[in-house]
């Protein structure tokens, strides 16, 4: 069985309403250490907003001679991104994980019934992919560690030695 989205995604979601500043959504993704953040109305997605935005509207703002408090007095609604592809939880990583990576984007936000359930961020298949890489360096030890019989036999083979035979009484 293929593993799904709900499997990886961050269920503990931080959204903002897209009446919240700029400076209220900059600060909650320094607390967090996060990079995308869901705006969210009525418990529903209706936008997304990552931090790459917040920069872009904060150097336009230094470009335009605008005064410090810019981002104080924008609201998420003005630079939000609407129209917001999503994924079930029940989708597969993999199908997840080629959607990311053919439209380069840094996040899906998962939706289930219409109500924001999780984001699955390209930090999430980062960490699939370094369990993965244990994973296999692990089988490859083991198989490096474990004795090949029939090269124990070409061996005796090769040099004449007799079978080893344990006749020591049990």
């Amino acid at each position: 069985m293929p593993a799904i989205v709900s499997e990886i995604m961050s269920s503990r979601v931080l959204g903002l309403s897209p009446s919240a500043s700029l400076a209220e959504a900059r600060t909650l993704m320094q607390r967090h250490h996060i990079r995308h953040l869901p705006v969210i109305e009525n418990e529903a997605l209706i936008g997304l907003v990552s931090q790459r935005d917040i920069l872009a509207a904060q150097e336009s703002s230094l470009e335009q001679g605008r005064n410090g408090q810019f981002l104080e007095q924008h609201r998420l609604s003005e630079i939000m991104i609407t129209g917001v592809t999503t994924v079930s939880p029940h989708a597969g990583i993999r199908e997840a994980a080629l959607y990311l990576q053919k439209h380069k984007y840094g996040c899906l936000p998962v939706v289930n019934k219409g109500k924001l359930v999780g984001i699955v961020t390209d930090s999430d298949f980062i960490a699939v992919a370094i369990h993965l890489l244990e994973v296999l360096d692990n089988q490859l030890d083991e198989r490096d560690e474990a004795p090949d019989l029939n090269e124990l036999d070409e061996l005796q083979a090769a040099t004449g030695a007799p079978a080893y035979r344990d006749d020591s009484p049990s």
